[in-house]
């Protein structure tokens, strides 16, 4: 539920504010009396929670003084433990430039840096191991001092359509190295990119943790006017996320506050119509904070570049030994590097038993089910899938736009029903009703559950814009509610869709790896994202995609899901495995083309 905004006199809310900050003090004051009679008279230092950076300003050539935007906002505001707030913030650090770079010739290198396979021999065994080093260079040709650079290595064969990908470690002086698996017989050969320069990072990394506002968006409100006669106005609407975080000052806006996830949502305030007269959501312009320089550095002859280095053919002999997992999906498997491989275009898992299930198969295995697609495009790319491959799944005509949703399909032979809708504001989208955008905890809360529930959900595109703090708050919301809901149906399964990990190279476009691992006794929540080389640091396991496009189906749990593999050569995805009770399943989403 969204209420509207109450209006007060600017007199008496000062008075209240001036109050209730007198009375907070007295308050604190008290409370620090006691714990220190408490402790015998000792000093007790007072508690100040982690923030993500300390407060700064940050002055770029060509755009306003920006603010670090999650200045104020504790690990309580996001609903989280401490600790695991620490487990974000270490799984977050990533090596950066020793000095700010200013001058273009002092990055990296896509032509200068090269790879080399260390002690390559004439042939090896399935299951064997080569070792791979990098050396990052400059535009100069000298070596770099310090890391952080984005790497992608992989191993593979285009003709047996097969490809591998290694874990790069970042040794933090220029240089890197990565072992990677010989999985397949036959031939192959390595391949190393510089995905982002350290340089670039440096800079995704400084616009993630600010207030600048990347993205834009309309609110349309439609009312009776002068007369009788129903008007519209389009106004200005953004988030609203922490005590400094209005994007726009003063009494300006109509804000909306969902009473469950207590997200806030703010519009400009019509100037005829009310703030209960707000009908549609759309997106709206895209901002580009960087200066010229940054602009060079994002220049496409320096992103996704293969580098040079040892391409000789590979020979790998067979192995009597099995390298595959034998073990039956389940949650709570431990996801080893690299989790798996292609070959043929097939998934080959090293977590567990993976199965391909034609048509007719799904339509047995998803018997008498009611399945829940919760989140954005991707999701309605399973809903549509289902649709073309499923046998007398047909969508019901709900009035609603056919890619904006919501939208709902039945089986009746078999009484499947599978439904999709959009998850809640921010979204960047057409003009699309606000009552049809929902929040994902909400909706989990509306559903009772049960063996013939399959809930699937992903939330990752449409929250990059935005602070990392606010993506944190809405992960641990929806922990919230799927705990609530094994709780009271513990046989429900649910499934965490990660996020696609597209090729976008825009800064208006994505931030670079924001990792958010939720780890309790029940939970593990991670998304995947366009992110730097899978260092130590990083501490994610890197699966390779399919050399070519095509669509699989792998059970997990009892329960089949479908995994899309549409996807571009050449860049990675995060394979994860955890569990939630016995019925939560996190699945992998490779990167769409």
């Amino acid at each position: 539920m969204l209420i509207s905004p109450t209006r007060q006199s600017s007199v008496h809310r000062f008075e209240h504010s001036r109050m209730c900050l007198v009375l907070l003090c007295l308050w604190l004051s008290t409370f620090v009396a006691i714990l220190r009679l408490l402790n015998g008279g000792s000093q007790m230092q007072g508690f100040l929670p982690p923030l993500p950076k300390p407060i700064r300003r940050i002055q770029t050539n060509s755009s306003p003084t920006i603010s670090i935007f999650d200045m104020g906002i504790s690990h309580k505001d996001m609903g989280i433990s401490l600790d695991e707030w620490g487990s974000l913030q270490k799984a977050l650090d990533w090596p950066s430039p020793d000095q700010e770079i200013t001058q273009l010739n002092l990055s990296t290198s896509p032509v200068h840096s090269t790879f080399s396979i260390v002690g390559l021999n004439e042939t090896y065994k399935v299951g064997e191991k080569i070792h791979v080093t990098i050396t990052a260079r400059d535009h100069n040709n000298n070596l770099k001092a310090y890391g952080g650079d984005f790497f992608q290595a992989k191993l593979f064969n285009s003709k047996l359509k097969a490809s591998v990908f290694g874990e790069v470690v970042d040794h933090r002086n220029g240089t890197y190295s990565v072992d990677l698996l010989l999985p397949w017989e036959g031939q192959a050969r390595v391949s190393v990119r510089l995905v982002h320069s350290s340089e670039v990072v440096y800079i995704l990394k400084k616009y993630r943790e600010s207030s600048f506002p990347r993205s834009h968006y309309k609110g349309y409100f439609e009312g009776p006017g002068p007369k009788g006669v129903r008007i519209s106005e389009v106004v200005e609407c953004n988030l609203k996320w922490g005590p400094n975080g209005s994007w726009i000052k003063g009494n300006c806006c109509c804000e909306y506050k969902d009473l469950k996830t207590g997200t806030v949502w703010q519009c400009e305030r019509p100037k005829t119509l009310s703030c209960d007269n707000w009908v549609y959501h759309a997106s709206g312009p895209m901002e580009n904070p960087q200066n010229p320089f940054e602009n060079k550095l994002f220049a496409k002859k320096l992103t996704n570049i293969e580098l040079t280095g040892d391409m000789q053919i590979i020979n790998v002999l067979p192995n009597t030994t099995d390298i595959g997992s034998k073990e039956r999906c389940r949650s709570g498997l431990t996801t080893p590097v690299p989790a798996g491989f292609y070959l043929h275009d097939v998934w080959k898992s090293f977590v567990c038993n993976t199965k391909s299930f034609s048509p007719p198969e799904m339509g047995n295995c998803l018997k008498s089910k009611t399945v829940y697609l919760m989140g954005d495009s991707t999701e309605r790319q399973w809903f549509e899938y289902l649709e073309q491959k499923l046998p007398g799944l047909k969508r019901l005509d709900l009035h609603t736009s056919r890619i904006g949703g919501p939208l709902m399909a039945v089986e009746l032979q078999n009484n499947i029903i599978v439904h999709w809708r959009f998850h809640g504001v921010p979204l960047k989208f057409s003009k699309l009703p606000i009552a049809d955008l929902h929040y994902i905890s909400n909706d989990i809360d509306e559903i009772a559950g049960g063996r013939h529930a399959v809930i699937v959900f992903t939330i990752f595109a449409h929250r990059v814009l935005h602070p990392l703090t606010f993506y944190v708050h809405e992960v641990a919301k929806i922990r919230q509610s799927v705990v609530a809901l094994l709780s009271r149906a513990p046989d429900t399964t649910v499934i965490i869709k990660s996020g696609n990990t597209a090729g976008l190279k825009s800064l208006a476009a994505f931030i670079p790896c924001t990792p958010i691992r939720l780890i309790g006794d029940r939970a593990c929540v991670v998304p995947a994202q366009p992110c730097p080389s899978p260092g130590v640091a990083s501490g994610m396991t890197y699966t390779p995609p399919s050399p070519v496009g095509g669509s699989t189906w792998e059970e997990t749990g009892g329960e089949k899901t479908k995994k899309q593999n549409k996807i571009c050569e050449g860049n990675a995805h995060i394979h994860f495995n955890a569990s939630l009770k016995n019925r939560l399943y996190v699945y992998s989403t490779l990167i769409p083309a």
